[in-house]
């Protein structure tokens, strides 16, 4: 295993966005895709410059006022200046800290931070190296649950049909729409930006040449969507311009239409579902007086009730799949998309047939339309967490603002806990949370915050203690994804930067002073834990009957091949078939249209069947734009926002805004100009790009931008980078789930005439 690759030697590598090849100059990293792959993500340029950027983080710091003042609760987070200290005496001061808390608060008063996408490795997966420190050196920490991606489908799928990985990574295949569907309606869209990104790495991009020999067979693509590129050019989808947050109107529209042209297949909903009576009073307005028909869907979302009720004929006339954004569910009652989506599937009888039915979030990331290996992946274990407090995860900043106080949670009233230090390593909260002026005050509650982190990115600047860890491709790993056929030696390219060490590396230090080395290394380096997390995977290949090399002989060649499950439609079609030896895990066993479950829970943000319930933030006088804050195309999440392919997109530094040019018009900005976005809780600068793909009355800003608040400009400051989470609202989806709603928001915009404030984003702070 090679620990200082030599110059230009080309060495196999992996990442979220694609399996590659590498080589390192001593100053720039040429990255080589893998040959297999069809379409390669351009996200891999981003490696090219990023390895000794200025961003890095270069030594061990400690923020001054916690050295000189001890820990405690402050609004200096993020304004402070650091000291550099020695590996030593920060770690001897660290396990000091963490010994302090343990001892006068429990475990329980510490938070384990870690949400993911940090590398493809699978033993350098910062979340699960964290998770079993806390484990072993504390007994536990308070979790968190579900993802921003998807924290309502999570929650309410189960109660629907079952777990979302489970179903729905094992359902319709690309091979399957390429093949055999006619009509596929992509609610929220299918961007190649989502597709190109899967969590451990995807060897082969094969969703535009799939949805390119479905077109070409003839299939159609409906898109639902205020953007016209959420599906590729490779659809020639017909566009609809939905008004932001409508869908639930329009999906009743369509049931409404099928459930009155007796379109829809009573079979199958007496065989396959539970409660469709109760949800057919509601589509026709028995409870509540209004019949959701399509001239009432029309009002509310923009399209016509003709071209509704045309659809609706369609669907039932072809072999049609219905999918579902994860950005639908990024939103107020984002639980109803979901499940309105599933009842307007089984009304239309196709569940379970091969391309058709129903596939939520196809499209969303790399994972989905792919066939499942048949051997599993190597898995670092975490340990035992002794802790019960655990939060969704979009809620980190109500628990730290409100220690003790109830809250919901798909059925449960729980408490948060009283946290009093945090430990993040793999991810930045600065990213993926909402309202960061509310997050930021969130953080200045608690008595430590610890960042393992790479480069110098908000969730850093804010910490109390930041230890400089490696980037994936300064060390050795395997990289490997429960739908990928390839497993990858991912060898290190270069050297560690300065100081930087691996996440295992620092846990082990910190174990050692703790008195729980053996427990937490197991009596292994990580040379023999690849090793050793390899071996279950050969020794599953062996008792299959496929080729099972040895550690060594994998090494050497760079990749082996796993073989994959049948694309046989997993649990949904065994269940069409047999729906009694094949039950759905729901209470029922079968798809719930009305959940009784749900319904005895008694949330009015969640009532017992699909409904229209519209978001309480809606455009007025003050902040007529709708605002949608989606992933970007030029990085993963805020992944190497410095790097090269990143800042290909912005416009003189400053992340791009996409509005259509009748609402840029009637506010005097021009292409190009930098503009403000803003609205009570915060505002941005951005550059606007003038686009007809954007429908109108939207803005569209990818998240990811790193956070740059401009000194002494608030409260709330102005970040002058284009982060849109200043704007967006931290609230939860529902009491059922307490998901994420940071997809959009409302704000206005203007053209900002002072002078552009220089970015300090990348710039190491004070001290540093």
């Amino acid at each position: 295993m090679d620990k200082h690759p030599a110059d230009g030697l080309l060495l196999p590598h992996s990442a979220h966005w694609g399996a590659f090849r590498a080589s390192w100059d001593g100053s720039r990293v040429t990255v080589i895709p893998h040959p297999a792959d069809p379409a390669p993500s351009p996200i891999l340029g981003n490696f090219a410059d990023s390895l000794r950027h200025r961003a890095r983080i270069a030594c061990p710091v400690v923020r001054r006022g916690w050295l000189e003042q001890g820990p405690g609760p402050t609004d200096r987070r993020g304004e402070d200046e650091f000291v550099a200290l020695p590996w030593n005496e920060v770690l001897d001061r660290l396990a000091a800290e963490l010994q302090r808390v343990k001892a006068a608060h429990g475990a329980e008063a510490v938070f384990g931070g870690s949400y993911g996408w940090s590398s493809a490795g699978r033993f350098h997966h910062a979340q699960s190296q964290i998770h079993r420190f806390l484990n072993v050196a504390l007994g536990g920490y308070v979790r968190s649950v579900n993802s921003y991606n998807a924290g309502a489908s999570q929650v309410i799928l189960p109660h629907v049909m079952g777990s979302l990985e489970e179903l729905f990574r094992r359902n319709v295949t690309w091979e399957q729409v390429q093949r055999d569907t006619e009509l596929l309606l992509c609610f929220g869209g299918m961007p190649l930006r989502n597709s190109m990104i899967a969590s451990g790495g995807v060897t082969r991009h094969v969703e535009p040449g799939a949805i390119a020999r479905a077109r070409a067979r003839g299939a159609r693509f409906v898109l639902v969507s205020p953007l016209r590129d959420d599906l590729p050019p490779e659809a020639g989808a017909e566009w609809w311009p939905i008004a932001i947050g409508t869908d639930v109107a329009l999906m009743l529209g369509l049931c409404h239409t099928l459930v009155t042209e007796g379109l829809h297949d009573g079979v199958f909903l007496e065989t396959h579902t539970t409660g469709y009576p109760d949800f057919e009073r509601y589509l026709l307005g028995q409870e509540d007086g209004q019949p959701k028909h399509a001239g009432w869907a029309a009002a509310i979302c923009g399209i016509g009730a003709d071209r509704i009720t045309a659809l609706a004929r369609e669907l039932a006339a072809k072999r049609s799949l219905i999918t579902v954004a994860h950005g639908l569910q990024r939103a107020q009652h984002g639980e109803q998309p979901v499940w309105a989506a599933a009842a307007l599937a089984a009304m239309l009888g196709q569940i379970g047939l091969l391309g058709g039915g129903y596939s939520y979030a196809m499209g969303a990331m790399g994972h989905y339309g792919r066939r499942p290996n048949a051997v599993p992946i190597p898995t670092m274990p975490q340990g035992r967490n002794g802790v019960r407090f655990f939060i969704p995860v979009a809620r980190i900043a109500d628990m730290l603002l409100n220690p003790g106080a109830l809250f919901d949670y798909n059925g449960e009233r729980l408490t948060y806990p009283d946290i009093r230090l945090v430990y993040w390593a793999g991810g930045n909260p600065f990213h993926h949370h909402q309202d960061l002026n509310r997050l930021r005050q969130a953080f200045s509650r608690i008595d430590t915050l610890v960042v393992h982190e790479t480069s110098w990115t908000a969730t850093a600047r804010h910490a109390d203690i930041v230890l400089p860890s490696t980037m994936t491709l300064e060390r050795d790993d395997i990289g490997a994804a429960g739908t990928d056929p390839l497993i990858h030696a991912m060898r290190a390219i270069a050297p560690p930067f300065a100081e930087a060490r691996d996440d295992f590396a620092i846990f082990t230090a910190l174990s050692a002073r703790m008195g729980v080395e053996e427990a937490f290394t197991a009596g292994r380096n990580a040379a023999a834990w690849l090793r050793h997390l390899y071996e279950a995977t050969r020794e599953a290949l062996a008792t299959k009957g496929h080729e099972a090399p040895s550690f060594e002989a994998f090494w050497e060649r760079g990749e082996i091949t796993l073989p994959s499950t049948p694309d046989d439609g997993g649990p949904l079609r065994a269940f069409r078939r047999d729906p009694t030896a094949h039950p759905l895990p729901t209470p029922s066993g079968w798809i719930e249209i009305f959940s009784e479950r749900i319904a005895g829970f008694g949330y009015a943000d969640c009532p017992g069947h699909p409904a229209w319930l519209p978001s309480t933030e809606q455009p007025d006088a003050r902040h007529p734009l709708r605002i949608i804050a989606n992933q970007p195309a030029t990085r993963l999440h805020s992944q190497l926002d410095f790097a090269a392919y990143s800042q290909s997109s912005k416009r003189r530094g400053r992340e791009p805004a996409r509005m259509n040019p009748a609402d840029a018009a009637a506010r005097g900005i021009f292409d190009g100009d930098i503009i403000r976005l803003f609205n009570d809780r915060g505002s941005c600068l951005a550059a606007a790009t003038l686009s007809e793909d954007v429908a109108r009355g939207v803005v569209q800003i990818a998240t990811g931008a790193w956070y740059d608040p401009l000194p002494d400009n608030g409260p709330p400051p102005l970040c002058v980078h284009g982060n849109p989470n200043v704007l967006t609202r931290d609230i939860g989806t529902s009491r059922l789930a307490q998901g994420s709603c940071g997809q959009t928001t409302v704000a206005q915009a203007e053209r900002y005439e002072a002078p552009l404030p220089p970015l300090r984003a990348y710039d190491p702070p004070r001290g540093a």
